[in-house]
């Protein structure tokens, strides 16, 4: 599943609790942990002071994690945290990013040059956003969008691999079309058919799905749901329309709230896995 994990750890919030649970899984155990701090751009003559401070964070959180330091690579680098970020999980070829977020929305990611933002919209690899004012419980109940795209497609693989690995876990689906749809003659609704095929497809790995079908606004609906459950870990799938010459160019529409996976990133009472779409697939 996951095997390459890039932790952007800036020493706050609960990523290291995060990743402990995560490595209570089979799968994760063996993966291989790489810890990323980034000193500022703007340290100045302070930039030895600002390196050490950041050396220690780092063997700090090597410690609290329990792992012996020979088996982590410990990354420390100076320039913007945000592109740091993304050109180190390229260089490493991460197929995880585990990153902290104040859960901050619309203009305020802007205006504070919010980090966890720009790698959630940017990111072309699934990403653990972690809000700093959430308390971090132990993963039991999963819930994933179902929107029967291929993205979603990886978004419930992921998540019935995950859950699969969990003692007594569970995993719930939910699809949310804008308005309600009249059932065919059959008895059964476009919605009815998405469910269905994803309880079939989460079954082949073994998995039992919980179906849920809601109408109205997909971001709010989602996070309702998630709280209505209790959910521990929101499993997201996200399609990037923008066009190959804007990849690397920030979603403005992004960046003002205005869509599902923006608003789930601030407003959803769980962490967020973010599924993105394969670039070979764009």
């Amino acid at each position: 599943m996951f095997r390459n994990l890039l932790i952007a750890d800036s020493g706050k919030g609960h990523v290291e609790e995060m990743v402990r649970m995560l490595r209570d899984l089979p799968s994760f155990q063996q993966a291989r942990l790489n810890i990323l701090h980034v000193v500022t751009e703007q340290a100045g003559e302070d930039f030895q002071d600002h390196w050490q401070r950041a050396a220690g964070l780092v063997a700090g959180a090597i410690q609290r994690l329990g792992l012996n330091p020979g088996d982590v690579n410990a990354i420390i680098r100076q320039g913007d945290a945000k592109q740091t970020v993304l050109q180190v999980a390229d260089e490493l070829d991460a197929d995880l990013i585990v990153m902290g977020s104040r859960g901050l929305g619309r203009l305020q990611s802007i205006l504070s040059n919010s980090s966890s933002q720009y790698v959630f919209q940017l990111a072309t690899r699934p990403m653990l956003l972690v809000r700093d004012d959430l308390y971090v419980r132990h993963v039991n109940r999963l819930l994933v969008t179902i929107d029967g795209t291929g993205v979603g497609e990886d978004a419930l693989r992921i998540a019935c691999e995950l859950v699969r690995e969990i003692p007594g876990g569970t995993l719930a689906g939910i699809h949310i079309t804008r308005q309600d749809i009249t059932p065919s003659r059959g008895g059964k609704s476009p919605a009815d058919e998405v469910l269905e095929k994803a309880v079939q497809r989460a079954r082949s790995f073994g998995v039992e799905l919980k179906g849920i079908h809601r109408s109205g606004d997909i971001g709010r609906g989602v996070c309702e749901a998630a709280k209505e459950f209790n959910i521990d870990l929101l499993v997201i799938a996200s399609q990037d329309r923008r066009p190959l010459v804007a990849k690397g160019l920030v979603d403005i529409d992004r960046l003002l709230g205005s869509s599902v996976s923006d608003y789930i990133r601030v407003h959803a009472p769980a962490p967020v896995l973010l599924v993105r779409e394969p670039e070979g697939r764009r």
